[in-house]
């Protein structure tokens, strides 16, 4: 599928922001060409940022890959965006200097371009998101036997990965880690749940809504916390379990059907929230407001909608949990 009105290949960031702010806002309707175009737009400042480290450094010492993390790598974003984004590459220690610099100008682009630095620096300029394959193996390998909430947190973030330059395979020697060492440490699913368990509340107790109570997002309603979380680390759980490569909340739900019909009801539900939040966030003021609705703006529908989304995002975890618990793994 491509996007039209594309420019050439010697453009530059600031060509490609502009057409950014020209396509994008018409994409709005259609959540799976809104996400094509995020691509498209990444991977031509991929190519200019490697045009530009090529005419400083030299061609790239080793083949590697340039892969999305976060709602890029599950290809759910909206029509704004930070960045979340690793390098990993064959070879080793020796050639990581080059592609720490390549990382420094990717996200220099990307900026540029218009997506916010993370920040938490789930950056390929960080060293730990831009390794060498082996390396990132062992790394991953030693989050798993942490005890800290930082290192499971990370191995999530990972989990959700997904080539879009370079070596399509490279992430999946890492990922086939994950599932080894969970056939083998089953007690490793406890800690996943607990520490993504604690959701925010997004209802009271007569049922209704739970807005922001101070600060720039006063009065509004967290989304991200109250129903997105909930569905997706539904989906990631069973995916950890299954062993399921693919890391779109979407396409997750869709495979696990087969085993788990009654997924097949939260895929739609979500499948709705994420038109809805599309919807929303051509209303906001940029990435900030992408995960925030204003209760005053909202009709009598759209409350009673939210409602019963929040519901389902909770159920949809509880089945999860109950999924792994009656396969013993909890």
């Amino acid at each position: 599928m491509e996007i039209k009105g594309g420019v050439d290949m010697h453009e530059s960031y600031q060509e490609l922001r502009t057409w950014r702010e020209k396509v994008m806002p018409g994409l709005i309707p259609d959540p799976e060409q809104l996400n094509v175009c995020h691509d498209q737009l990444i991977s031509r400042t991929i190519r200019l940022a490697e045009e530009r480290v090529e005419m400083e450094q030299g061609k790239p010492p080793a083949p590697f890959a340039f892969y999305l993390m976060g709602s890029a790598g599950r290809c759910e974003q909206s029509i704004w965006s930070d960045q979340d984004h690793g390098l990993i590459f064959e070879g080793g220690r020796a050639d990581q200097d080059y592609f720490l610099s390549l990382g420094a100008e990717i996200k220099r682009g990307l900026a540029a371009v218009g997506y916010e630095e993370c920040e938490g620096d789930v950056m390929s300029s960080n060293p730990v998101w831009c390794q060498p394959k082996e390396e990132m193996k062992q790394q991953v390998s030693g989050w798993l036997q942490q005890e800290d909430w930082q290192a499971l947190r990370h191995i999530q973030i990972f989990f959700d990965s997904r080539v879009l330059a370079g070596g399509k395979d490279m992430l999946q020697p890492v990922k086939n880690g994950i599932f080894t060492t969970l056939h083998e440490q089953p007690h490793l699913y406890q800690r996943f749940v607990e520490n993504v368990k604690y959701m925010k509340k997004g209802k009271g107790v007569f049922g209704q809504l739970l807005p922001e109570q101070k600060g720039s997002r006063q009065g509004s309603v967290d989304l991200k916390q109250t129903i997105y979380f909930p569905f997706v680390n539904a989906a990631r759980l069973l995916a950890f379990y299954k062993q399921l490569y693919v890391p779109s909340t979407l396409s997750r739900y869709a495979d696990l059907e087969e085993d788990f019909p009654e997924l097949r009801f939260y895929k739609q539900q979500f499948r709705e929230f994420l038109q809805f939040r599309l919807h929303k966030a051509g209303e906001s003021d940029g990435y900030g407001g992408v995960h925030y609705v204003p209760v005053h703006s909202l009709i009598t529908e759209e409350k009673k909608q939210l409602k019963s989304w929040m519901k389902y995002g909770h159920q949809a975890f509880e089945y999860a949990r109950t999924v792994l618990s009656k396969e013993g793994v909890l």
